[in-house]
């Protein structure tokens, strides 16, 4: 077995999700979402692109429905003992299977959670539980049981994020080291992903952001390679990543002459990355990140060219996306709190001047604040 954690703390986990599901009335939790599997049981796939579910029953009793490619997956990376297949056709309904899975296990009229909110269930695919269970048990959206419960981080869980923290500054210095005029972006992204993944690293959740010119004013993936120019930015957004974990960082470096305006866009960006650390206090509500990180942009005139949200979770996580619940904006009223891990980024963008500023860090919340995992600094690096 290649397990990334103890039994005992799987154990602990799913114990955990039980006593949330006993304290909602729920017999059980369908879930779709890799994440969750992972999480409570190790097991590590992509097969997720198709229909499978893993079931935990609140009596503890589990079980996954996963597609043959997927049972020696399942075998090799959880501690899942009662695997189950369901067989590719045209007539295939293993909705219609899991369910007659749980009528044998006696959950007949029960109350069920299901994650709805999840990559991992597609909207056919849910249509298509909802009618084989009519009439069989009734289905409770329960999509935030798990994604709670992975908030806050163990210690081996913020050993591997410490992991991935250190690869992304490795890759931080890859593309400081290769960022010139006359250097295509593919050299600098190539070498920011070689040095992950020989250090031991996974692949991320997502595509690494990387854009020079006007497209460094993106803050999504693109296709595409440009060469940099004598006088050019180029903005990088980009995570190490260790066991599924990741640690996030963002950075624009100016090459060439350097404008005086985005001078000053960096210092402003900086001292709102600052403004935003220092209102992440454990028990004070996470909209209270972005207010800071608005507050500073706004009083330095900024309020037009910044964004309406300032951060997020992160965690363990799988594609398409490494953003995890919850996020910075006005008003959230969730809780910080120790051990949870955020990835604070500052992004400014002067379309109307064609500049782009960022700068973003990977924090983790201590019992009277946060701790910055990287070891770079955020002083403006030119070339």
């Amino acid at each position: 077995m290649s397990l990334h954690f103890t039994r005992d703390e799987f154990a602990a986990r799913r114990k955990a999700t039980i006593a949330a599901l006993e304290a909602r009335g729920l017999s059980g939790l369908l879930m779709f979402r890799q994440e969750s599997m992972y999480y409570l049981s190790g097991y590590d796939t992509f097969g997720y692109v198709f229909f499978q579910c893993y079931f935990l029953g609140a009596d503890g009793r589990q079980f996954l429905l996963t597609r043959a490619p997927d049972l020696r997956q399942a075998q090799l990376t959880s501690d899942i003992a009662d695997i189950r297949i369901w067989v590719d056709g045209p007539e295939a309904n293993p909705s219609a299977e899991l369910k007659n899975m749980l009528k044998d296990w006696g959950l007949s009229g029960k109350k069920l959670g299901v994650e709805w909110d999840s990559y991992g269930l597609t909207a056919r695919n849910g249509m298509r539980l909802q009618a084989a269970f009519d009439g069989f048990a009734t289905l409770i959206d329960a999509s935030d049981i798990v994604s709670r419960q992975r908030l806050v981080k163990s210690a081996s869980e913020i050993a591997y994020v410490e992991k991935a923290a250190h690869l992304a500054d490795l890759a931080l210095d890859e593309a400081h080291r290769l960022t010139a005029p006359g250097v295509s972006e593919a050299e600098i992204l190539a070498a920011m992903q070689s040095i992950i993944i020989r250090n031991d690293g996974d692949d991320p959740a997502n595509e690494f952001i990387i854009g020079s010119g006007p497209e460094a004013l993106l803050c999504r993936y693109h296709s595409g390679r440009r060469v940099l120019e004598k006088d050019d930015q180029l903005t990088l957004e980009f995570a190490g990543v260790f066991r599924h974990y990741h640690s996030a960082l963002m950075r624009t470096i100016p090459i060439g002459k350097v404008p005086a305006r985005q001078v000053e866009m960096h210092k402003v960006a900086v001292d709102a990355l600052e403004a935003c650390k220092a209102a992440l206090i454990p028990g004070r509500p996470i909209g209270e990140v972005f207010d800071a990180h608005a507050k500073v942009l706004d009083a330095a005139g900024y309020q037009a060219y910044r964004m309406n949200a300032t951060g997020y979770s992160l965690g363990t996580t799988f594609a398409p996306n490494w953003m995890d619940y919850p996020m910075f904006y006005h008003g959230n009223a969730e809780l910080a709190a120790p051990n949870q891990v955020f990835f604070i980024h500052l992004i400014i963008f002067d379309s109307e001047r064609n500049l782009a500023m960022t700068s973003g860090q990977t924090v983790v919340v201590t019992e009277t604040g946060c701790r910055v995992l990287s070891k770079r600094s955020t002083d403006l690096v030119t070339r």
